[in-house]
């Protein structure tokens, strides 16, 4: 009997959750879930987490070794980073566009702010905290933190990805640099480890179904109700509604325009990443899965794939960005400020920087968040006012990350010449060749 293919096999683990969350919530079993299914979803996150940083050492160590030429790794870095950043500045600019047309924040009455800002008041002042310490720094501060002191310090910290992908993309150079006959050894190391880090991403997927279901249980049964939601569901749609838009119809609309791939042939190679990016809330832990999908389903290849993804996964925040921009002007509209023109172009500036800096892992970018505010002149207690519903959109705008990692994996591949077939048709025929093998 043929195995359900993998995105199926997510999708009924997260419906499953789901109900089972929502029935326990109705008989008041929240700790039940709490104590006894949680564990699991945390389980499965911290496995994908574990091998995010061995991913990113190998597959990018390989990428850059195979290209054995630096103009070749200069000119697909330029394109990666000018494709990441049209990609973000469109997201900001639809998410203002958005949400000046819905106004959201107008919903908010007197009674429901005060509400909101007594509830998560505290969780407000710890992340103005964190941001302040950001805010002190020098305008140079980023590029200074890119190199790392002690590579082993940055590589035992998934927020410390940006410095990992650094002093790997150098080693990878000066790989390119020495003599055929005494890189050979050291480059086949790598490729030995990264095939056996993509073995070890097929065995963490097996138990992917019941991670999504603790993840999703939990969610639901911790997730506010009552009118403070009601009261929320304005700003959530409107997040939501400019995830879609950029899911949905801007990226298909680039893969069709710059690979010629349809609109089913995507969604169908990119699905499980994306519902995995859903139910974990961290491009870093989706990343093992979205190169699986990327190279062996959407056929980018793999010099690309391992060269574009990693570095999509720390700086491509389309989603974030997309979220900063809604969330700044919405808690303007509930303050009742006026933005000018120019303060809104600072937020396209401002959210699109940030989104840059933030961590590839769950809520970091309510923290660049702050930032944003200060910028803008907007009160940064005012995150207060969503951090009730902040969890479920940082779910879905963690898919936009990734769909967005993939679409310009796909773009520069085609740029490259380096777009062919995928390699396997699905998942299952995926693991009957290697019980073949």
């Amino acid at each position: 009997m043929k195995k359900l293919a993998l995105h199926w096999q997510i999708l009924i683990g997260m419906v499953g959750g789901a109900i089972f969350g929502l029935i326990a919530a109705q008989f008041n079993m929240n700790q039940l879930v709490i104590d006894w299914i949680a564990p699991f979803g945390t389980i499965f996150v911290n496995l994908l987490k574990l091998i995010a940083v061995p991913l990113i050492i190998a597959s990018l160590i390989k990428g850059v070794s195979d290209l054995e030429d630096i103009s070749k790794l200069s000119q697909m870095g330029g394109k990666t980073i000018l494709f990441y950043l049209i990609t973000t500045v469109v997201a900001v600019t639809l998410g203002l566009l958005l949400v000046n047309i819905i106004q959201p924040g107008k919903l908010i009455e007197e009674d429901t702010r005060i509400e909101l800002v007594e509830a998560y008041g505290g969780d407000a002042e710890a992340k103005i905290l964190d941001a302040g310490k950001k805010k002190d720094q020098g305008p140079l501060q980023a590029l200074e933190d890119l190199v790392p002191s002690n590579i082993f310090a940055a590589a035992s910290d998934n927020g410390n990805m940006l410095q990992v992908i650094f002093f790997v993309i150098f080693f990878g150079i000066g790989i390119i640099l020495i003599p055929d006959k005494k890189r050979r050894p050291v480059k086949e190391f790598f490729d030995s480890l990264n095939e056996v880090i993509l073995k070890l991403i097929d065995l963490i997927m097996l138990f992917a179904p019941y991670g999504v279901f603790a993840l999703l249980a939990k969610l639901i049964v911790e997730s506010p109700s009552g009118d403070i939601f009601i009261a929320l569901l304005g700003y959530g749609a409107t997040v939501i509604a400019g995830l879609a838009l950029m899911v949905f119809g801007f990226y298909p609309l680039i893969v069709k325009l710059f690979t010629g791939k349809s609109y089913s042939f995507f969604f169908k190679g990119i699905a499980p990443a994306q519902l995995l990016a859903f139910s974990t809330s961290s491009s870093a832990a989706t990343l093992p899965v979205t190169m699986e999908r990327v190279e062996e389903h959407l056929g980018v290849d793999e010099e690309v794939a391992s060269f574009v993804l990693p570095i999509g996964a720390t700086i491509n925040m389309d989603g974030t960005s997309l979220y900063q921009a809604v969330a700044a002007v919405f808690i303007a509209q509930a303050f009742n400020i006026d933005l000018s023109i120019g303060a809104q172009l600072g937020i396209i500036l401002t959210a699109t920087l940030a989104s840059i800096g933030s961590a590839a892992v769950p809520s970091a970018g309510i923290v660049m968040l702050v930032i944003v505010l200060a910028q803008a002149g907007i009160p940064e207690a005012g995150i207060a006012l969503i951090f009730a519903v902040d969890r479920p959109l940082d779910m879905c705008r963690t898919v936009v990350n990734v769909t967005g990692d993939a679409t310009v994996a796909m773009s520069v591949a085609k740029s490259e010449n380096k777009l062919g077939d995928p390699h396997v048709k699905d998942w299952d025929d995926h693991y009957q060749k290697e019980e073949n093998s």
